[in-house]
């Protein structure tokens, strides 16, 4: 086989998975649904499960090339772990069916953050803050002043406070651990030898 025709071969491939991926998207969507149409988790279940069964088929026949077949085996493994939660949010009213609004959100906080600093890279800034970067970007745009956020506080009792704020030092812990791990391993690994030699050093 020449390079053409295995290249030819591969991208029809990538475009048969693409295919299925677009219709599992599009079921998950609900963008099938007409105005007049009730669309609810048990309707959209129902042509989901429909389709998840098709591709279990057609995984089960073998009639698919190597590669094919092992990404969609893969694709029913996790379709499978994830089957629980995907389907819960078509009887709220108004919920988004994607979360294309949120990445896009995301985005815009990225995007203004780098025009503030001057700098491509957000990650110091967003472990440094965390989730607090949505809250204070929300309270901006809503116009929200400094007197109504410290009347809203007045409600929180001391203990729900404390533990809010324990959990979220916490989450932040773990951010950065995985950060540092990520991007700097070696100076994070050296770090966690030196306080293990020093902790041994102290018992």
């Amino acid at each position: 086989m020449g390079l053409r025709e295995q290249w030819r071969e591969q991208v029809s491939q990538v475009r048969q998975m693409y295919d299925w991926l677009l219709q599992t998207e599009h079921i998950l969507s609900g963008a099938w649904a007409t105005p007049e149409d009730i669309l609810s988790n048990e309707h959209v279940a129902q042509r989901f499960d429909a389709w998840i069964a098709h591709l279990t088929e057609l995984a089960a026949s073998h009639s698919l090339d190597d590669p094919v077949q092992t990404c969609l085996q893969q694709f029913l493994k996790i379709t499978e772990g994830l089957r629980s939660h995907l389907i819960q949010c078509y009887d709220l009213e108004g919920f988004p069916r994607t979360n294309n609004d949120m990445e896009g959100y995301i985005r815009s906080l990225k995007t203004r953050y780098r025009r503030v600093s001057g700098r491509k890279n957000w990650n110091s800034y967003l472990l440094r803050y965390g989730r607090c970067v949505a809250y204070y970007d929300w309270l901006e745009r809503a116009g929200i002043s400094s007197v109504e956020i410290a009347h809203l506080l007045q409600g929180v009792g001391h203990q729900q406070w404390q533990a809010m704020r324990a959990r979220y030092r916490s989450e932040q812990r773990e951010q950065l651990k995985l950060y540092r791990f990520r991007h700097r391993r070696e100076r994070y690994l050296a770090e966690l030898e030196a306080r293990w030699e020093k902790t041994a050093l102290g018992t």
